[in-house]
């Protein structure tokens, strides 16, 4: 929407200094080099590896960056807030469930020189499994106009719920469709509803295939971070912050609990599995 907030800027200091201690955040001086060597090949798939919970390595990845933050909410809070909070969560939360290689990863920069970042990062790093955490808007012709806190702003409350996301063109696949499933069905558990208007025309270029109808995961095969990473990888989109309503659930300790919960559910069940 091209919105400047003098709230992105209360938003985005504190969450620069937590990037630093990050230890995936990084900025390489060969990323243009690295970058054109991603996008001219295919990944080559990493062997799948047995699941020992202490040893198996995800990556938990902040959707976004503090140059590049994503959505706006209804509530002109950017998007890389609520993706950082929640993300910092589930990996707390793995972490306590015994998946203690599991890392958070933060990147800078523009949107599109930051895709290519995550997946050399999660690459380089030999990760077994690759979660990207979102939060939903809306497309810019759903948008409606209110007014919050004295300020002009924008709002769609005509959908809600989750989303999850995979790659065809991902090494593998099967086994991210697998996780992917898990996932949808653990926030099913939780009571939570995935968004279904991914497979409606008004939604135009950002229209998806749905793969699962009983669990809501959707087929995004051009996503650089699905597509590009060795591992297995999934992508959420936790609630959208575009809705009024949601975007203070979104808020709330409760349903970032209910969502961290049910992906350290769902990787139990995955590791139990393998």
């Amino acid at each position: 929407m091209g919105q400047s907030r003098s709230i992105i800027a209360i938003w985005i200091m504190p969450l620069v200094a937590s990037i630093l201690l990050s230890p995936f955040a990084f900025v390489d001086a060969t990323e243009a080099a690295a970058t054109r060597k991603i996008a001219r090949s295919r990944p080559k798939p990493s062997p799948a590896a047995k699941c020992e919970m202490p040893k198996f390595k995800i990556v938990v990845d902040v959707g976004h960056t503090p140059d590049s933050y994503g959505a706006l909410s209804a509530r002109n809070d950017p998007e890389f807030g609520f993706n950082f909070r929640l993300a910092k969560l589930i990996t707390a939360k793995l972490k306590s469930e015994g998946f203690a290689a599991t890392r958070l990863l933060v990147t800078d920069g523009k949107a599109k020189a930051s895709l290519f970042k995550r997946v050399s990062a999660a690459n380089d790093g030999r990760a077994d499994l690759f979660l990207s955490v979102h939060h939903d808007s809306a497309p810019d012709k759903l948008l409606e106009r209110w007014e919050f806190d004295g300020t002009n702003s924008y709002f769609s409350d005509r959908f809600s719920g989750h989303s999850l996301f995979v790659s065809q063109r991902n090494p593998h696949f099967a086994t991210s469709l697998r996780l992917a499933r898990m996932i949808g069905r653990q926030l099913k558990e939780q009571g939570l509803n995935y968004a279904n208007q991914y497979t409606l025309p008004v939604m135009g270029r950002y229209r998806r295939q749905l793969i699962d109808r009983n669990v809501g995961v959707y087929r995004y095969d051009g996503l650089v971070v699905l597509s590009r990473t060795r591992s297995a990888a999934v992508l959420i989109e936790a609630g959208s912050i575009i809705n009024r309503d949601e975007e203070m659930e979104m808020n709330s300790p409760e349903r970032q609990e209910a969502v961290a919960a049910a992906v350290a559910a769902a990787m139990r069940e995955f590791c139990e599995r393998r």
